[in-house]
């Protein structure tokens, strides 16, 4: 499996507006719909990536941060012709089956991929309640093969200091996963 880094986006970019469909209601969903009051959090992802597999049942946790005033979304943007694992209709089966309680976006053009910087899956981007990053970067540091338990530590304690009106955390670290698909 590949091991990409993500990219980083440089803290202070206001997040990418975009208009994708949700795999699971059908509706479109626009970055002004998913925005939460306190932050909003943007996870590139897909279903057949290890790296997403490994943190998976984690993903639908963070539906928790929903009823805190934190907006949620997860984005496919693979290419699903070469890689049919990831199409709608088993993204809609995977969200379903990990519970999440946030829309799964497909971005079959990849342009709001390609907008947000993004380089593999996962990858995590979350701003705070004026769209400015604050984070971007890792779940943890677990990762498939590792002894390491998965926990969202890192994710989490930038969830919590922005939820906390503390300023976003200093030492941040690049998402490891496979590269997304482009077409």
């Amino acid at each position: 499996m590949a091991r990409t880094p993500s990219n980083m986006l440089p803290l202070g970019t206001t997040a990418p507006d975009f208009n994708l469909p949700d795999v699971v209601s059908g509706a479109s969903k626009s970055l002004a719909d998913i925005r939460g009051e306190a932050a909003t959090l943007i996870m590139f992802i897909c279903n057949h990536c290890p790296f997403v597999k490994h943190l998976q049942t984690e993903l639908g946790q963070l539906s928790e941060y929903l009823d805190r005033g934190v907006g949620i979304a997860a984005i496919s943007a693979n290419d699903v012709t070469n890689y049919p694992d990831d199409s709608p209709e088993n993204m809609q089966a995977f969200a379903t089956a990990h519970q999440f309680q946030f829309p799964y976006l497909y971005d079959e053009s990849q342009a709001v991929a390609k907008r947000y910087d993004a380089a593999c899956t996962p990858d995590f981007y979350l701003f705070d309640k004026n769209l400015a990053c604050i984070y971007r970067g890792r779940f943890d540091e677990s990762t498939p093969g590792s002894d390491t338990p998965v926990t969202g530590k890192d994710l989490k304690a930038a969830i919590e200091a922005s939820l906390a009106g503390e300023a976003p955390i200093a030492q941040q670290y690049p998402s490891i996963g496979c590269n997304i698909k482009w077409k």
